[in-house]
């Protein structure tokens, strides 16, 4: 992990998850590779379950220890909504804040409304999570917002995936620093993951969270 956050210049401060799935395996990624770096607040600017592997704070009001973990947010019974106090109020209590800020129903791909995604502000990165798992299904299938997809790709919301498709859904997202193409975990889906990474002009980390082999590949293509 330490490479992968020297790739996506994962600094002290507020990273943000949008896009689809993936987003919150990602998160705990971080989380437990950030934690030998300091201390870190996991949380969302939209719903996201409540950790269980980390104490629950509704708010902060000391700064957390050295390799302290949290979740921090609103609970609304097994959910967490955004906290009451500010990103860059919570950014003063611990190293790291790391913010599910998109909401994708679990689904591979993700189309944005126009209230969507809510990035807070003063973030250091924002990363965008793809997962590989979306391509050749039915956008009706994959994607979270579908008609919305299939709008911006002139398809129908039973054309099936391609990787012009989700490099175009993308290329609509307000910022994307990095992007993790998840759920690489057998042959086929690496190849269709390493060709799709050589459609972005950002960083790309080709990645199975639930593997063995979590992080497979990184690439930098040129502008």
């Amino acid at each position: 992990m330490q490479a992968f956050c020297e790739f996506f210049d994962i600094r002290p401060g507020i990273t943000a998850l949008i896009g689809g799935g993936g987003k919150t395996s990602t998160m705990y990624a971080l989380a437990d590779y950030l934690k030998t770096r300091g201390s870190v607040i996991v949380s969302t600017s939209t719903h996201i379950l409540r950790p269980p592997q980390y104490p629950y704070l509704p708010r902060l009001l000391t700064p957390l220890r050295f390799g302290e973990v949290v979740s921090v947010g609103t609970r609304e019974g097994q959910k967490l909504s955004a906290p009451e106090q500010a990103f860059a109020e919570l950014a003063r209590f611990a190293d790291y804040v790391l913010v599910e800020a998109d909401g994708s129903k679990q689904l591979p791909l993700k189309a944005h409304a126009s209230h969507e995604p809510v990035i807070p502000p003063g973030a250091n990165t924002v990363l965008t999570v793809i997962g590989i798992d979306g391509l050749g299904q039915p956008i009706r299938s994959a994607a979270h917002r579908p008609e919305r997809y299939a709008s911006i790709t002139r398809s129908t919301v039973d054309d099936i995936v391609t990787e012009q498709m989700i490099a175009a859904v993308v290329s609509t997202y307000p910022r994307v620093d990095g992007i993790v193409i998840n759920k690489a975990d057998r042959p086929e889906r690496i190849a269709a993951a390493l060709s799709l990474s050589s459609m972005f002009h950002v960083p790309v980390a080709v990645t199975a969270w639930q593997s063995d082999h979590p992080i497979i590949a990184y690439r930098r293509n040129r502008v």
